[in-house]
């Protein structure tokens, strides 16, 4: 079965957002944990996230993907940036403890200017400052098209983030189609060559979602511009290939393409329609 949903909004709820995805025939959503530009995050709802755990069980829902707001930036040359992005990823990590199957996915973040190596440093500092052995949800590193002076958009970026986490059981890598191929990874033409070097470089163990996006720019382009699905240079047929990879095909994907609930469901009937069962 393909495991397939969207970016919802968290503002009505845990709930509301479980019953959104029902309705557009999803069994998996994604949110932010707050403010997607900001910092602020609304207070958690420990009754309505009990009424989410509830719903998604009784509907076997695959694993539901909270995105850390943008403003994240763990490798800023700013400390206070820094510490920012601490004190939002403990408090989120910890409230997360109380939603059922949940998978914490982050931008490593932008190392603006002082390069790659000082911004592993700062993001693996980060995440042994917070992370704790009885947290309950894994926080996925997302990969990332290389624009400005973002760190992982190379696998190897990634693998030496998770080498210098003490916690590293409990991080794993969310694949977005559209970043990838922006990266130079040639997913339309060498899939199982992409996913031979992620097994290789991380482990394909290490790979726990799918942000399934099109992209409005070429391969190689370092420019993170999502197109709907079958309208960029990835294509529908790629997409096709990608949901049945043996790799891939028993993930959650989420869709972030530039649409409404509306065009989410059509996107959604689409690609259900091109899976393999």
């Amino acid at each position: 079965m393909l495991h397939i949903g969207c970016h919802l909004s968290v503002s009505k709820g845990f709930y509301h957002m479980g019953k959104q995805a029902l309705s557009i025939g999803a069994d998996t959503f994604q949110f932010f944990t707050r403010n997607p530009r900001g910092a602020s995050a609304k207070k958690l709802d420990l009754d309505d996230a009990a009424k989410l755990n509830e719903l998604m069980a009784q509907n076997n829902f695959a694993p539901i993907v909270a995105h850390a707001p943008y403003t994240l930036n763990a490798c800023s040359a700013d400390e206070n940036i820094r510490n920012l992005a601490k004190t939002m990823m403990a408090e989120d990590i910890k409230n997360l403890d109380n939603v059922s199957n949940v998978l914490y996915n982050f931008h490593p973040g932008s190392h603006v200017g002082q390069g790659v190596d000082i911004g592993i440093e700062f993001i693996c500092q980060m995440l042994n400052e917070i992370m704790y052995e009885e947290q309950k949800s894994i926080i996925l590193l997302e990969t990332m098209a290389g624009k400005g002076s973002e760190v992982g958009s190379a696998f190897e970026e990634l693998r030496r983030i998770i080498d210098g986490v003490n916690l590293s059981d409990k991080l794993g890598v969310c694949l977005d189609t559209c970043h990838v191929n922006d990266a130079g990874y040639d997913i339309v033409n060498n899939l199982d060559g992409v996913l031979e070097e992620f097994d290789r470089v991380i482990g394909i163990e290490r790979l726990k979602a799918i942000h399934i996006n099109d992209s409005i720019n070429p391969l190689g382009a370092h420019k993170d511009r999502h197109a709907k699905i079958g309208e960029g240079h990835i294509g529908t047929d790629a997409f096709e290939r990608i949901i049945n990879h043996p790799y891939l095909r028993n993930l959650p994907f989420n869709l972030e393409t530039p649409n409404d609930l509306d065009g989410y469901a059509d996107e959604i009937k689409l690609l259900r329609g091109l899976y393999h069962e």
